[in-house]
């Protein structure tokens, strides 16, 4: 009896060849597609409409059914409202990382027991392999370095590993893409999605304006010192490592190093001021063993998606928190953002940055 796998399909490239790839291993594959965000303008929802539309035509031209289930009430829950409280909380989060931790690899494997699918399945870059010295499964990078996805994946859990398959992780993007156009999939040239799934522009201020209740009050530019050097315009629009857009001429370069919401300050200083050795992460999750079993490790360690991982030792502090210190400091770290850490290939785990030392 064929194995059966809920695969989830957005109508892209990667998720689509994903199913191709799946039915010729022998799957049983059962196409899932997440409406996940209210659509406010008449652009979004015409994004939403031709992802639905193009999950649709792959589905029917592998010939596997394709179910669009309504996730927009947990998606907001989750996802969406933690969004937009870190941002009040003058954080800056991932909210990529918070929906593959609660939908894409939390929801979808509850929906995916209901259907009686012994696996789930995603698009995503990345490999699951098992270790031979431990017997553990362990997740690592994906065959395209370009587009490698493990950054964002390192919540999944051990037992989650063992009933994931990640079709495309031995692949470039390019091979994909041949795939696409040789088996007759319209969606071979389709562009990959850059933005935040729910805010199809990208203006994170706008959609912060426009669907929460925060309050955008004025407040001090300060130096560390406490020093007022002038008037901001609300923390929400300040991100640290800002130097553009801040309205004032400073007579010198000034960069955002900090932000306070308690006392809705921007604290400004330096290029040097930004580069910082020590931080606290929370929620901390790691895959090749567990946590609880470690007092102190190193890895290679990135405090964003687009950084080089840079050598750090990473101290337990309590069951879910740890410091970490890093060898070389680092430029411009920020709370709310991940710090994901690896061993080579191996995605080792990861947390969010708490605070800063």
């Amino acid at each position: 009896m064929k194995k059966k796998v809920m695969l989830g399909m957005s109508g892209g490239v990667d998720s689509s060849v994903a199913a191709y790839l799946l039915k010729e291993q022998g799957y049983d594959v059962i196409g899932v597609n997440m409406m996940l965000s209210n659509d406010n303008t008449e652009e979004e929802k015409r994004m939403t409409e031709d992802s639905i539309r193009d999950a649709r035509r792959v589905a029917e031209k592998l010939d596997i059914p394709l179910h669009v289930l309504d996730f927009r009430r947990e998606f907001k829950e989750k996802v969406i409202d933690d969004f937009i409280k870190e941002y009040a909380e003058g954080r800056t989060p991932n909210p990529c990382i918070v929906c593959n931790k609660f939908i894409k690899f939390g929801l979808f494997f509850d929906v995916a027991e209901k259907f009686g699918c012994d696996y789930v399945a995603t698009g995503h870059y990345a490999r699951v392999e098992r270790d031979e010295k431990t017997g553990r499964l362990v997740l690592k990078k994906g065959e395209s370095a370009k587009k490698d996805q493990t950054y964002n994946l390192y919540n999944i859990k051990q037992e989650q590993l063992e009933r994931i398959l990640l079709p495309i992780g031995n692949y470039e993007k390019d091979t994909v893409r041949e795939i696409a156009k040789k088996i007759g999939l319209d969606v071979h040239n389709k562009k990959d999605s850059q933005e935040i799934c729910f805010i199809k522009d990208n203006d994170y201020v706008r959609y912060l304006k426009e669907n929460s209740d925060i309050k955008i009050k004025t407040g001090e530019f300060v130096e560390a010192d406490g020093t007022v050097l002038g008037k901001h315009n609300g923390i929400i629009n300040y991100t640290i490592g800002q130097r553009k857009g801040l309205g004032i001429a400073f007579g010198k370069p000034m960069f955002v190093v900090d932000i306070n919401a308690k006392k809705n300050r921007v604290v400004l200083g330096s290029n040097d001021d930004l580069f910082k050795k020590e931080l606290v992460i929370k929620d901390v999750n790691t895959i090749p063993f567990d946590f609880a079993d470690v007092d102190e490790f190193k890895v290679y360690a990135k405090v964003r998606y687009a950084a080089k991982p840079s050598l750090a030792t990473v101290t337990k502090l309590s069951d879910n928190t740890a410091k970490v210190v890093f060898e070389e400091a680092q430029r411009a770290i920020t709370k709310g953002q991940s710090l994901v850490m690896y061993d080579g290939d191996i995605l080792v785990g990861g947390g969010i940055i708490d605070d800063i030392l």
